[in-house]
């Protein structure tokens, strides 16, 4: 299935069984905004929650807090977002269409990179099982040609962006004959700036408002936090501030289903360290997230690391962890080393100091800090398109199934009668949900033969079917059955709560990180 197929496939799918709908769908939705449905709301909590527990509660000295939408616009002056929050826009004269220059800078390196992809399937088949594909990538000619064109546009892109030479933006689109996506035209307009905050007002009437936006990002809320938490919490250093929350971006080229919307949510780890540490908390925390991604089994060739060429003016490392969605290699969570910029600026802006007393070596300093960040609604679709395929099965028919870790599987289980209307099937299937709810979302399911109950669960993303049959009622057995497998197993219901907690509990999946 062609990557573009795949994607859509997967808008599709999320859809109808009820993950992600179009936000207002019945007045023709909002551009790049979306609701989480029943399903899809479970699977972002548990995603959430295993994000959390393996950043918080498997941390000593990393504590949660949940700080507010609204701040107080000064905020914003001092983290810089009021001045330099901006995107790069170029329009197009005869579409009218307005996109993000560096964005089509980019995506004319992912077709370039498509290219290297098509050299190495090519490869993979010539040579079979003897095929090295890092030796291959590293030492074909065509290969390398390819990889050093994307180095040398990407080079040349971040420099400019980081010299605020837009004029060079645009002539590096020209010079490589970037076409409008839509039309074709390569009739563009200069490259402008554009800031991505919500502005809003807080009061009762026009006159006496306040000015205030929408925070663009979580991290701010924890710097401000800082000493708040470091005193009451009597935190010393290294320790870090957690925080899950929504954050808006006035996102012009918003696209991609969910994987870039104006209204979306973060996963953010700020980390305070002593200044000089930060190289090795920098390789440590790169180390510590990719094992947590990994842990969810989604293939580790579908990761990589990307270091920034151009950095923000704060930082002094800075790389994201990018993952292979159907679209191609994309980022999914960044580790920035941002120096003292954070707290300095607040210092200045506030004229409160944000400093640490370290007893050991008996002095004050403005710590550094090392920032883990990630997009939740991105691991969402991460997870949810890696795990949407197509199997034949052996008689020549298709499955869909979403091979979701089970860990994040919205329902854990489904019950099923083998018979409808055999009213004491039901009520056996209804009092073994009833049992396992207390533990796991459990769901009931008695419409349509069971085959077709089996397929509808395993689109869903369920990873187990309990089947209660005539038997059930003389013996107390029932047939579980395993979503990837299909494999069925006769068992006793008393065996049933420790065979589903084995396959879906936190502990066995974040153990894999060890």
């Amino acid at each position: 299935m062609a990557n573009e197929d795949k994607f859509k496939k997967v808008i599709s799918h999320a859809k109808e069984y009820g993950y992600v709908f179009q936000s207002s769908e019945i007045y023709d939705g909002l551009s790049a905004v979306y609701d989480y449905a029943q399903n899809g709301a479970e699977l972002k909590k548990n995603i959430r929650d295993y994000w959390w527990k393996a950043m918080v509660q498997m941390h000593d000295n990393i504590v949660g807090i949940d700080a507010a939408i609204f701040m107080h616009p000064t905020t914003w002056k001092a983290s810089g977002h009021v001045d330099a929050f901006n995107d790069p826009l170029i329009d197009n004269k005869d579409s009218k269409k307005r996109y993000r220059a560096d964005v089509l800078v980019e995506d004319y390196c992912a077709k370039i990179e498509g290219k290297i992809n098509k050299e190495v399937k090519k490869a993979e088949k010539r040579f079979g099982d003897a095929f090295n594909k890092d030796e291959f990538v590293s030492t074909n000619g065509r290969v390398l040609g390819y990889q050093e064109k994307i180095d040398t546009i990407l080079k040349r892109l971040g420099q400019s962006l980081e010299n605020e030479d837009l004029a060079d933006v645009k002539a590096l689109i020209e010079e490589l004959g970037i076409a409008d996506p839509l039309s074709g035209s390569k009739n563009w307009t200069d490259v402008k700036q554009f800031n991505l905050m919500f502005g809003t007002k807080l009061g009762a009437s026009a006159d006496t408002a306040m000015d205030l936006y929408l925070r663009p990002e979580t991290a701010q809320g924890i710097f401000v936090n800082f000493l708040n938490v470091q005193k009451t919490g009597r935190m010393k250093i290294p320790f870090g501030i957690a925080q899950t929350g929504k954050a808006f971006r006035n996102e012009i080229v918003a696209r991609q289903f969910i994987f870039r919307m104006r209204e979306f949510e973060q996963m953010e780890m700020q980390f305070f360290i002593k200044p000089g540490t930060q190289k090795e908390w920098f390789e440590y925390w790169k180390d510590t997230r990719l094992k947590w991604h990994k842990s969810l089994g989604m293939g580790d060739d579908n990761y990589r690391f990307h270091d920034h060429e151009k950095l923000a003016h704060y930082a002094d490392a800075a790389t994201d962890i990018e993952f292979n969605f159907p679209f191609g290699f994309k980022e999914l969570e960044g580790i920035h080393s941002r120096t003292d910029f954070d707290l300095k600026q607040h210092e200045e802006y506030s004229g409160k100091k944000l400093q640490y007393f370290d007893h050991e070596d008996n002095e004050n300093y403005t710590p550094y800090v090392l920032e883990t960040s990630i997009g939740l609604d991105r691991m969402f679709l991460a997870v949810f398109s890696n795990s949407l395929v197509d199997e034949t099965l052996e008689d020549g028919t298709v499955r869909t199934v979403l091979k979701l870790p089970a860990v994040l599987a919205p329902t854990k289980a489904a019950v099923l009668p083998l018979v409808r209307k055999d009213e004491a099937l039901t009520k056996m299937a209804k009092t073994i949900v009833d049992d396992l709810k207390w533990e796991f979302n459990v769901a009931y399911d008695e419409k349509d033969a069971v085959g077709r109950r089996y397929r509808r669960q395993d689109a869903a993303g369920t990873p187990f079917c309990i089947t209660v049959d005539g038997e059930s009622i003389e013996d107390n057995t029932v047939t579980i059955r395993h979503r990837d497998t299909m494999e069925q197993k006769r068992v006793n219901v008393e065996e049933l709560r420790d065979i589903i907690k084995k396959e879906v509990d936190v502990k066995e999946w974040l153990m894999k990180m060890k």
